[in-house]
């Protein structure tokens, strides 16, 4: 589990980078907003941990930047900000959860695990209603009987529609969230993905939406 830390005073982000750590999380840390950006584009982040007031691009600014280029990986503003009109503007850009500082360690971890919970973030195995079974682990899928390794993209494609169920995904918000920004490869490729995951799971499960997107259905 990756989590990207932006948060500009270096005392509090080490102690939560070190905190974190201690509790078996990857963590990368930013001091301002385009640094974040910078590591967003090189990693696969699984939970953002926002500040708002940091230099350059600011929290706000950064998630609503995120949410434009489609994005969606699940967020949590840690911050001084305390109106209501911060929280309302907070979770109108999108994010999951919002901490107000100071807080506890352990409420921090709590609000994770919480995010971890709701997002499907660490599942060992999944159960399709087809009776298909996915291993996160081993990258396999399970049916009738039957084993089949999934290559890297494969699986990575399909965890997004497992994290993502029951809503529409577009093919741009696919390479958003999936590929590096300068590794994007082309529509016909992602189509090529999605039809070995249909050839192995069956076509009921993820519905094309013509110009629109997919849907996996659970």
């Amino acid at each position: 589990m990756k989590i990207l830390l932006l948060e500009d005073d270096v005392i509090l982000n080490e102690l939560i980078c070190e905190y974190l750590e201690e509790k078996g999380f990857e963590v990368v840390v930013a001091f301002d907003g385009y640094e974040a950006l910078d590591l967003i584009k090189e990693h696969s982040i699984d939970i953002l941990l926002l500040d708002v007031g940091v230099p350059k691009l600011n929290g706000f600014e950064l998630l609503e930047y995120l949410k434009d280029i489609g994005i969606t990986t699940p967020t949590i503003y840690i911050t001084s900000l305390s109106s209501a009109k911060d929280l309302e503007k907070a979770f109108n850009i999108g994010c999951d959860d919002y901490i107000k500082k100071p807080f506890e360690l352990k409420e921090l971890e709590v609000r994770i695990q919480y995010l971890i919970k709701t997002h499907k973030l660490n599942i060992e195995e999944f159960q399709f209603k087809n009776g298909a079974l996915y291993n996160f682990e081993s990258k396999s899928i399970t049916i009738d009987g039957n084993h089949h390794t999934l290559s890297q993209k494969e699986a990575q494609i399909l965890e997004y529609f497992i994290q993502n169920s029951n809503r529409v995904i577009s093919l741009d918000e696919l390479v958003s969230n999936i590929w590096e920004f300068d590794t994007a490869p082309t529509y016909a490729t992602i189509r090529t993905y999605i039809k070995n995951l249909r050839k192995i799971l069956g076509k009921d499960l993820l519905t094309t939406l013509k110009g629109v997107g997919y849907k996996f259905t659970v």
